[in-house]
């Protein structure tokens, strides 16, 4: 369960585009931050991913990952020249394939290879038509699906949704948001060559004048449970009330969204509805990490005058979590090479025991938010202020610094705070012996 959205330049403040996303997955699977750099490879040499070998490239770019620890792929990520992309698990009628390519498998080889949204695009459908789609995606428990994936570069974005091997994709002109459903209709820039007659064989339509891609192909029952017609429509409605001034703070906003009346409530009950989406339920998932990218506009990338910045977690529960910045500059700050997933995940843990003493009520959840906004607001007025241009590296580097150092001193305060006190639940019965379970199982691992 995740949500995806974006905003171009027409639409933005800045004129730049603006793109986010938060991962939902299972509350106790590590969300890596990681960077790959460029590489080229002999000829005819292979790339293992999740479950299966295909072909590997003659070059990769560099790569910032955003994934769970223990898949290939990657939920979300950007590359070194601005292109970004995340999917969605969507719930099709098509049958699920046999183990090949993941989602997240096809997001990472789109990120290492292309530069720009239509070349990913292309390639994310060539990788499907060549290989298929399939394989479980849950850690703790089987999950398998379809996926949605939204591509953005520095000027345009794209839509692209799948069921089984077929797919429609539909370029963005504005905003958009994607969700745990197929959102195109019936109109679409490009599409599998069968999929209006697939869909008259199966008999859920009669033609191209009554055909609607997501009423043709969603399973219905699984799309309504996930919640994902409320967290979409939250994230655009949000997107387009501020068309035309929609800033980085708006989609971090955005990412932190909670269901109206939830809002009241959500370290005591679990919500499948919310863009910030909290675990403690029969189904549904956590938000295991979030971010917020700023992308340079094409003349700002030639000329050096702006850098693509990004404004990450590392973290769950983007409500409780400090976005810190990012700059794909020093491979040392933030993020960790693929050869050091385990320090990244000790990381993730570290932020997690945040969430999981404010879920047990031994961190006063009010007290902690107010000193994290003071941090947070503290930092984005810090890099406001300073120039983000590859000719001032030092400086960004500093401020990357300050930011990690910053949310440190405020973990240790409140887990001296937390270490003498005892658990205590305040949800209903089932809520708190799934959060009892999930967290002994975490704190043992």
């Amino acid at each position: 369960m995740c949500d995806t959205f974006v905003a171009l330049g027409n639409s933005t403040a800045s004129g730049r585009v603006l793109f986010a996303k938060n991962s939902d997955r299972q509350p106790n699977e590590c969300h890596l931050m990681i960077r790959v750099p460029g590489r080229r490879y002999p000829k005819g040499s292979r790339l293992k991913c999740t479950y299966i070998e295909i072909e590997q490239a003659e070059e990769t770019y560099e790569v910032l990952l955003l994934k769970p620890h223990w898949i290939w792929g990657a939920e979300m990520g950007c590359n070194e020249y601005g292109l970004n992309i995340g999917n969605e698990a969507v719930f099709t009628k098509e049958p699920h394939g046999k183990e090949s390519l993941l989602g997240m498998d096809m997001l990472r080889i789109a990120l290492e290879r292309c530069k720009t949204s239509k070349e990913a695009l292309e390639m994310l459908i060539q990788l499907l038509e060549q290989y298929g789609q399939g394989g479980n995606c849950g850690y703790e428990k089987p999950f398998t699906y379809h996926n949605s994936f939204l591509i953005a570069d520095r000027s345009s974005a794209w839509v692209l949704e799948t069921a089984g091997k077929y797919w429609a994709a539909l370029q963005v002109k504005d905003i958009y948001s994607i969700s745990n459903r197929l959102s195109i209709g019936n109109e679409f820039d490009i599409a599998h060559p069968q999929l209006i007659d697939h869909a008259v064989e199966k008999g859920w339509c009669k033609g191209r004048e009554d055909f609607h891609f997501a009423s043709c192909y969603s399973n219905p029952v699984i799309t309504r449970f996930s919640g994902s017609m409320n967290r979409q429509s939250c994230s655009y409605d949000a997107l387009k009330e501020k068309k035309g001034s929609i800033t980085v703070e708006t989609m971090m906003g955005i990412l932190r969204c909670h269901t109206p009346g939830y809002d009241k409530k959500p370290y005591r009950s679990s919500s499948v509805s919310s863009v910030c989406m909290h675990a403690g339920f029969l189904f549904g998932d956590q938000t295991t990490g979030s971010y917020a990218a700023e992308l340079a506009t094409s003349e700002e990338a030639e000329e050096q005058t702006y850098l693509d910045t990004y404004w990450v977690t590392g973290s769950s529960a983007p409500c409780l979590s400090l976005f810190k910045p990012l700059w794909m500059i020093e491979r040392e700050n933030l993020t960790f090479g693929e050869d050091h997933a385990e320090e990244a995940a000790a990381c993730w843990k570290a932020r997690e025991e945040i969430h999981r003493l404010i879920l047990e009520h031994r961190i006063d959840a009010e007290d902690y938010l107010k000193d994290r906004d003071q941090i947070e607001k503290a930092v984005m007025k810090i890099a406001a202020d300073a120039e983000i241009k590859l000719s001032n590296t030092k400086q960004l580097v500093e401020i990357m610094n300050h930011a990690l150092a910053e949310e440190r001193k405020l973990q240790d305060r409140y887990l001296s705070q937390a270490k003498d006190r005892k658990p205590v639940f305040r949800g209903n019965l089932y809520f708190n012996h799934y959060w009892k379970k999930t967290n002994e199982r975490l704190r043992k691992s």
